[in-house]
C-alpha cells in the first residue's frame, strides 16, 4: 500500500478551531514496510497554510483534486505549489530519512512499539562486568542535577569518576534554581494520569518537534525518580494525610508536580550532592571544584578527555577518561538578560560542537510568562517567579486604556479596579486550561497585550498576577473546616493568606523584596523573559552526540522538549538521564573499552588542545581594547532579543546576521581584558564564555532564518 495525500496539521482538537484559524498543509505518505506490517505515515509540512474556511475536505472526490477552495484568494498559486511539491515528493530520501533520522545521523532508536522500546534495548544492550568498570574512567561536565546524579551513579555502580564544574562547590549548580517542581506519572491524584499521558503532554506541549522514542522513556521513569528521590530524604510537600502532594502545571489537565515549596531545585540537587559526597568519601569521585571544561580532546575520532583551566590559579590542565559526558546546561544567557545564573554559559557545549558535535534546534529558546519585569538598562539578571504560582494566580491586565495610563501614572491602584473592568485574557482564549496555557502560549498573550499598549508598569511591559481570588477561596475553605465564621471578611483574607504562604511563602518574600511591594495586598506585576533552551548537542537514543564516546545529558541535548519545554519537565529529564538512562547506554559503548588502559595524556592531541587553549586566552589578554566584557556582552544581548527573541521575521534576522557579525569583529579588536592568565582572573572568564555566545547566536540566527 501506497499512497499520498493532503491533510491539515491539527494540533488540538477540531472543534476547538475557529472557521478563520490558519493551519499548515501537510502531505502524507502511506506505505507499508512489508506485506504483514501496519500501515505507517510520513507526515511532511509543506510551509502553505489554508483557513479552516478555505479548507476542501473532500478534495480526493473532487474531479479536480485541489485541496483549496476558491474562496482563498490564493487558491490557485497555493494549489499549484502543493501539487508541484507531491511530484517532487523523494519517496526513497523521506524513507531513508525515517529510517535513520537524517542523511548523516543514525539516532539508534530500538525497532518495537513504543511503549516496548526502552525495555526491549536495556535488555540487549552490552554490560560492563563490575570488575571491568573499575578499570574505566568517565568525566562528568557539570554538577548540577544531570550531572551530579550521573556522576553519582556511575561511581556507585563502579566506574572512576572525574567530576568538573566552575563553582565553588555543585551545591552552586544553577540546578538549585529551580522553584515549582517536578513531573512524574504516579496518578496519585487519581486524576487520570498515566506514562502515556506525560508523554502525550511533553510531545504536544513541545508542538510535535522532540524525538518521540526519547520522551516516551522519560514518562516511563520519571516515577522511579520520585522513589529515589524521596529515598534520598528530598522533602517533597505531602498533604493532610502525610501522603505526596502533587499540583498542575502549565499545558496540563491533571495535577502531577511533586513539589518542596518553592525550592525544589534546591532540594533535589541537595540530594544529588548527597549521594556524590558518598561516593567522594569512597575515592570512586575526584572532585575538581572551580575548574572549567576549555576543550574536549579527540584521539582517534573518540572524546578521551578534556582541557581544563584552574580558575584560582590559572592553570591550565589536561584530563583524561575512556567517555566524556556534558551535563553543562543551557545557554539562555546568549540574550544577557535571563532566569539563568550569572555564570551559566555554552563553552562546554560549544567546544564539543566546534570538534564536531553536531548542534540541533538551536533557536528553540523558552520564554518564561511569569519573571518580575525589566526596570532599566542598569539590570544584569532577572529573576523567575515560579510557575506554580499561575496554579493560585490570575493573570489579567485593565481592560480600558485609560485605567492603564492612570496606573502608569500612579493615580490608580490595581485593588480598585472593579472586576468587570479587568481582562482575564488567558482564561477569555483558553477555558480549557485557563492560567495554566502552556509556556510559550501564556508568553505570547503577555506580550500581545502589552504590545496593544496594556502593558501596566512604566516601561509598558507588564501584566498582573493576581491572588485575590485564591485567598479568598482559601480562606473560606479554612473557616468551613475549622468551623469558624464564612462572613468574617477580615477572618477570611488572614486564613487565606496563612494557606498562600504555605505554598508560596519564599516566593512572596522573594518578590517583596526585590520589587518593594506587598503581593498578598497588591497583584504582582510579569512579564516573558528567557529561561530555557530546548535546543542543544544531537544526541541519540543512548544520549550519546555524533562524537563516539562524547554524551550529552540534561538541558545540554535536544532530544526532549522540542520548541517547548512543559513546566516542571526540566528537572525530570535531569535526573533521569543522570540517575536511569545514561548509566545503562554508556556501558554499551565502554563495553568495547575493557582493554583500553588508562589514556595518557602526554600524547599528540591532548598537547595540541592545551596549546590552542593557552593561544586563546593569550589573545583575549593581549587585545587590551577600550570596551569591556560586559558591554559588548549587553550588545550582544540586544541583538538577540531584538530579532531573535519572542517574535521573529526574515528582516530582523538578515539584518541581525550582519548585526552580530560587526559585534564579533569588534569584540576580537576592542575588548579590554585586564590581568594575567596565570592567576584568579573572573574576567577572563567571561571573556570566554562571551565570544562563544557570540558564534552560538549567528547560529542561532541562521537556525531560525532556516523556518521560514
Amino acid at each position: 500500500m501506497k499512497k499520498i495525500t493532503y491533510s491539515l496539521n491539527y494540533r488540538k482538537l477540531k472543534s476547538e478551531y475557529k472557521e478563520t484559524d490558519e493551519l499548515m498543509i501537510c502531505v502524507r505518505y502511506y506505505y507499508k514496510a512489508d506485506k504483514n506490517s501496519k500501515p505507517r505515515i510520513i507526515n511532511k509540512s509543506t510551509g502553505i497554510k489554508c483557513k479552516l474556511k478555505d479548507w476542501n475536505e473532500n478534495w480526493h472526490k473532487s474531479d479536480n483534486r485541489l485541496p483549496v477552495n476558491i474562496t482563498d484568494s490564493e487558491h490557485e498559486k497555493k494549489n499549484k505549489r502543493l501539487k508541484r511539491l507531491v511530484e517532487r515528493f523523494d519517496i526513497e530520501k523521506e524513507l531513508s530519512v525515517q529510517k535513520i533520522g537524517s542523511p548523516h545521523l543514525d539516532a539508534k532508536v530500538p525497532e518495537g512499539e513504543i511503549d516496548k522500546k526502552w525495555t526491549f534495548h536495556k535488555n540487549k544492550i552490552n554490560l560492563v562486568s563490575p570488575a571491568n568498570k573499575r578499570k574505566l574512567d568517565v568525566i562528568v561536565i557539570g554538577t548540577g542535577l544531570a550531572g551530579g546524579s550521573a556522576a553519582a551513579t556511575l561511581a556507585e555502580l563502579g566506574y572512576n569518576v572525574k567530576a568538573f564544574c566552575f563553582q565553588d562547590s555543585p551545591r552552586r549548580a544553577h540546578s538549585i534554581a529551580a522553584q515549582g517542581g517536578i513531573n512524574a506519572a504516579k496518578n496519585y491524584q487519581g486524576d487520570g494520569d498515566s506514562t502515556y499521558r506525560l508523554f502525550y503532554d511533553t510531545v504536544k506541549g513541545g508542538d510535535y518537534r522532540s524525538r518521540e522514542e526519547n520522551v516516551y522513556r522519560l514518562a516511563e521513569v520519571s516515577a522511579n525518580i520520585i522513589d529515589q528521590c524521596v529515598a534520598q530524604g528530598v522533602p517533597f510537600a505531602r498533604d493532610y494525610g502525610g501522603l505526596l502532594d502533587n499540583r498542575s502545571f502549565g499545558g496540563v489537565l491533571v495535577s502531577r508536580t511533586f513539589y518542596a515549596k518553592g525550592q525544589t531545585g534546591q532540594q533535589l540537587l541537595l540530594g544529588a550532592y548527597s549521594a556524590m559526597n558518598r561516593q567522594v568519601a569512597r575515592g570512586k569521585i575526584k572532585m575538581y571544584n572551580r575548574h572549567e571544561m576549555l576543550d574536549v580532546v579527540l584521539v582517534n575520532g573518540k572524546a578521551r578527555g578534556i582541557i581544563a583551566r584552574n580558575l584560582e590559579n590559572g592553570k591550565i590542565e589536561r584530563h583524561s577518561a575512556h567517555a566524556v559526558v556534558l551535563g553543562s546546561g543551557g545557554y539562555g544567557n546568549v540574550f544577557y538578560l535571563s532566569t539563568n545564573a550569572m555564570g551559566s554559559n555554552v563553552t562546554a557545549a560549544w567546544k564539543a560542537h566546534k570538534r564536531g558535535a553536531f548542534f540541533a534546534n538551536p533557536c528553540f529558546t523558552q520564554i518564561h510568562p511569569t519573571c518580575i519585569p525589566v526596570s532599566g538598562d542598569h539590570q544584569s539578571k532577572l529573576t523567575l517567579m515560579s510557575e506554580s504560582l499561575r496554579n493560585d494566580g490570575r493573570i489579567w491586565v485593565p481592560k480600558n486604556i485609560k485605567d492603564v495610563e492612570l496606573i502608569r501614572k500612579g493615580e490608580l491602584m490595581p485593588i480598585n479596579i472593579s472586576e468587570e473592568d479587568r481582562d482575564y485574557f488567558l482564561e477569555r482564549r483558553y477555558p480549557a486550561f485557563g492560567n495554566l496555557v502552556p509556556r510559550d502560549v501564556a508568553s505570547r498573550a503577555a506580550k500581545e497585550r502589552c504590545d496593544a499598549g496594556y502593558g501596566v508598569n512604566k516601561t509598558g511591559e507588564a501584566v498582573y498576577l493576581d491572588f485575590a481570588s485564591a485567598i479568598q477561596r482559601y480562606g473560606k475553605e479554612e473557616a468551613l473546616i475549622q468551623g469558624k465564621d464564612v462572613n468574617n471578611n477580615e477572618l477570611i483574607l488572614q486564613l487565606g493568606k496563612d494557606v498562600v504562604k504555605k505554598k508560596y511563602g519564599n516566593l512572596f518574600q522573594m518578590y517583596e523584596k526585590i520589587v518593594d511591594q506587598n503581593p498578598y495586598k497588591m497583584p504582582m506585576m510579569i512579564y516573558p523573559a528567557v529561561h530555557y533552551t530546548m535546543g542543544g548537542l544531537w544526541v541519540d537514543y543512548n544520549l550519546m552526540t555524533s562524537v563516539p564516546g562524547l554524551y550529552s545529558i540534561g538541558e545540554s541535548n535536544f532530544s526532549d522538549h522540542g520548541a517547548n519545554r512543559l513546566g516542571a519537565s526540566a528537572l525530570m529529564q535531569g535526573l533521569a538521564d543522570g540517575y536511569f538512562v545514561l548509566p545503562y547506554t554508556i556501558g554499551d559503548y565502554l563495553s568495547n573499552d575493557i582493554r583500553t588502559k588508562p589514556i595518557s595524556t602526554e600524547d599528540e592531541y591532548f598537547i595540541n588542545a592545551e596549546r590552542d587553549a593557552r593561544k586563546r586566552n593569550e589573545t583575549l589578554l593581549g587585545v587590551n581594547g577600550k570596551k569591556t566584557v560586559e558591554s559588548l556582552h549587553r550588545d550582544l544581548g540586544k541583538i538577540m532579543w531584538d530579532n531573535c527573541g519572542m517574535s521573529r521575521n526574515k528582516k530582523d534576522l538578515q539584518s541581525a546576521i550582519t548585526s552580530i557579525k560587526e559585534l564579533k569583529k569588534e569584540f576580537w579588536n576592542n575588548v579590554f581584558v585586564p590581568g594575567k592568565d596565570t592567576e584568579l582572573n573572573p574576567e577572563l572568564e567571561k571573556a570566554g564564555r562571551v565570544a562563544d555566545f557570540i558564534e552560538l547566536g549567528e547560529l542561532m540566527i541562521h537556525d531560525a532564518l532556516d523556518r521560514n
